[in-house]
């Protein structure tokens, strides 16, 4: 089956280009229709051609942030060529290992959550006066998020029709979160700062990529992405010690506005930013299965379905919602999984 894309990027990085190549491999894909190739060069470092259709993906977006994140110094990939109206762009190779790769040898985590931190507070508190040059992480598009769950997860993956209390107890903890999240300093958020697009490299770690759908928004909220991570899981003493050293290196820059009145002001900034996170993960991951096709992140509900019960257990006024999650959903997800599967 030919790949007209893949031919055009070809012509454009040979022709229109000039680049002498030995070949053009697969990189990788992300959740989106972007689609990466790795540029393979005899004579000189390899680089990597990103392909977003322009029908389906504007790569203006990328462009922008890329430009606001490598201002402050985060180690984004250097663009080095623009065909905008055919969606392709020349970059800069990081390189193939992503952290979660790295990660399953979990000796090496502190080291690289360290750096991955370290690129977090640069972003949160260097990049605070880019948030002027994002949208909103607002109330439309916290709610339009946590709607994916029951049109995506419920209905279509686990095919339950919620009763009127449900629905009105699951609108009531959506406001609950939207309150909750508004209410945290506004920061520069990446909104998938997490272990596929972190990076391993040898200097200026980490590499950070995807990044495109940045907004300002709530500083609990890439704290998560993190280390409440839906690929790979840390205890709560981990992810409970990374939080608190970095509340203090927040209070070490001088920045006490983004780190809470106390430590548990902070903790539970993350917890209910991280539960209205992956209340949306739930409908997304659902969704790339039912719409896109890529059953792989089907492996991946149960450790967000986890989070969801966790976070609600720890908080009194979450506890029915979580008792729900816990007896009414979860059950019924290996079941749900498996007629995907066969399907």
């Amino acid at each position: 089956m030919s790949d007209i894309r893949l031919a055009l990027l070809s012509d454009w990085v040979r022709r229109d280009l000039g680049l002498v190549i030995e070949r053009i491999e697969v990189a990788s894909a992300d959740a989106s229709f972007r689609r990466y190739f790795r540029i393979i060069r005899s004579d000189n470092p390899p680089l990597v051609a990103m392909d977003a259709p322009p029908e389906h993906e504007d790569v203006g977006p990328y462009l922008h942030v890329s430009g606001l994140l490598s201002s402050i110094g985060v180690h984004v990939p250097a663009i080095h060529e623009v065909n905008r109206a055919r969606g392709f762009l020349l970059m800069e190779d990081l390189g193939s290992t992503p952290y979660l790769a790295q990660l399953q040898r979990r000796e090496h985590a502190p080291a690289l959550y360290g750096d991955a931190l370290a690129a977090l507070r640069c972003i949160q508190v260097d990049g605070r006066h880019l948030t002027a040059e994002l949208a909103p992480y607002d109330e439309a598009v916290l709610q339009r998020e946590m709607a994916l769950l029951p049109d995506w997860f419920l209905a279509r993956h686990l095919q339950i029709e919620l009763t009127s209390e449900e629905q009105q107890a699951l609108d009531a903890a959506r406001a609950l979160l939207v309150t909750e999240s508004l209410a945290q300093p506004t920061v520069f958020v990446h909104r998938d700062y997490h272990s596929r697009n972190l990076m391993v490299l040898p200097e200026r770690g980490p590499g950070v990529i995807d990044f495109q759908d940045a907004l300002a928004g709530p500083i609990g909220y890439d704290l998560v992405s993190l280390l409440k991570d839906c690929y790979i899981s840390w205890s709560r003493a981990e992810v409970e010690h990374w939080l608190r050293d970095y509340r203090h290196s927040l209070l070490a820059a001088k920045r006490a506005d983004l780190a809470g009145s106390d430590e548990s002001e902070f903790i539970r900034w993350f917890d209910m930013i991280g539960l209205q996170r992956h209340i949306k993960i739930l409908g997304i991951f659902a969704r790339l299965w039912w719409r896109d096709g890529k059953s792989g992140y089907l492996n991946d509900l149960p450790l967000t379905l986890h989070y969801v019960i966790d976070a609600c257990a720890r908080y009194p006024e979450l506890h029915d919602l979580g008792r729900w999650f816990e007896s009414r959903i979860a059950p019924l997800l290996p079941a749900a999984n498996g007629r995907a599967l066969v399907r």
